[in-house]
């Protein structure tokens, strides 16, 4: 299988994730979640999902816990709708760049400003 084509169904399954977590999961665990960024298997086996997570960290364990308990049902939907003769395992990790990028913001507005 060629790298085009599972980066094509990457960017395919981020956007019918995203909005099957809006609308279609009803555990009451997953709270704002938003999809960041999808990286699958070049033989469409596995499907790494990024998300980034309003809350504290409880909070985020629990959508995490929730989105885990939900990932047949997704990965079914996925599936379905793509077209796809094979689900791919669907793997959520917790995406921090939106966090870091935000910290880093922060300490530089500490910084002394080298114009004056």
């Amino acid at each position: 299988m060629n790298q085009a084509r599972a980066d094509r169904v990457a960017q395919m399954m981020k956007q019918e994730l995203g909005a099957m977590i809006q609308t279609e999961v009803k555990d009451p665990r997953v709270g704002f979640v938003s999809i960041t960024h999808v990286d699958v298997s070049r033989d469409l086996g596995v499907a790494r999902v990024f998300v980034s997570i309003m809350g504290n960290p409880e909070q985020i364990q629990d959508s995490l816990k929730g989105l885990k308990s939900a990932s047949s049902f997704l990965r079914g939907e996925v599936a379905r709708r793509l077209g796809l003769r094979h689900a791919p395992q669907l793997d959520f990790k917790q995406d921090t760049s939106i966090v870091e990028s935000l910290h880093i913001q922060e300490l530089m507005k500490t910084l002394p400003d080298p114009h004056e």
